[in-house]
């Protein structure tokens, strides 16, 4: 296990149920919905505008869903994730795609902690997280609860 942490690294004592943490944001292009889906997820709705348009169910293009979630991924990343001193990932729950991501969309939105289980004969604590991404509108695209390790200062 690592020991010792730079001053400025949030650990497992550090976080309390509760603390809110606000999301940098996002505009999602065209180009990034086609690009991504092209790769992994090549669903006419997701790399066809013109066909997403006169077929889809939502009368144009969207972002996929696994793209929403790596969005929200790297906003938390960016946001404040980069400054705890995470283990890594224990989970995600409860995810729901609430509204369909679109062109020109600007992303943001929030993260606040839920739980914390410190686990200090394994130098760690798991976080639990309630996650909410939202467009310009304030209208959720999506929400989830995801968990994960953060190590303990004091072990």
């Amino acid at each position: 296990m690592k020991s010792g942490h730079p001053a400025h690294t949030t650990c497992g004592e550090d976080l309390s149920p509760g603390d809110r943490i606000e999301l940098c944001s996002y505009t999602i292009s065209t180009d990034d919905i086609v690009k991504f889906a092209c790769q992994w997820d090549p669903l006419f709705f997701h790399v066809d505008e013109e066909r997403a348009t006169t077929e889809g169910y939502f009368g144009g293009l969207i972002a996929s869903g696994v793209q929403t979630l790596a969005i929200y991924q790297r906003l938390t990343v960016d946001s404040f994730v980069q400054h705890w001193d995470v283990i890594g990932g224990a989970g995600i729950s409860d995810l729901q795609f609430r509204k369909p991501v679109r062109p020109g969309d600007i992303l943001t939105g929030s993260t606040v902690v839920k739980n914390i289980e410190l686990q200090p004969d394994r130098g760690r604590a798991r976080v639990d997280c309630f996650g909410e991404l939202i467009n310009q509108h304030a209208e959720p695209v999506l929400v989830l609860t995801m968990s994960a390790y953060v190590r303990m200062r004091s072990t």
